[in-house]
């Protein structure tokens, strides 16, 4: 697992630094906020089912 977390540590302003253009940043930002996004929705979903789960018994 550390080996998978070294190979995807990425240097986000490098990126935007070597862009080729603007529309480059739209792209790199949205490509940041995704891991989060799905996290926080994989999260909110537990949360739920646990509560439901929870209000049933």
């Amino acid at each position: 697992m550390r080996l998978i977390s070294l190979l995807q540590q990425v240097d986000v302003n490098e990126k935007i630094k070597h862009a080729p253009n603007s529309g480059y940043l739209v792209g790199v930002w949205i490509g940041y906020l995704i891991p989060f996004t799905f996290f926080a929705c994989i999260a909110y979903w537990i949360y739920s089912r646990a509560k439901k789960r929870q209000n049933e018994e």
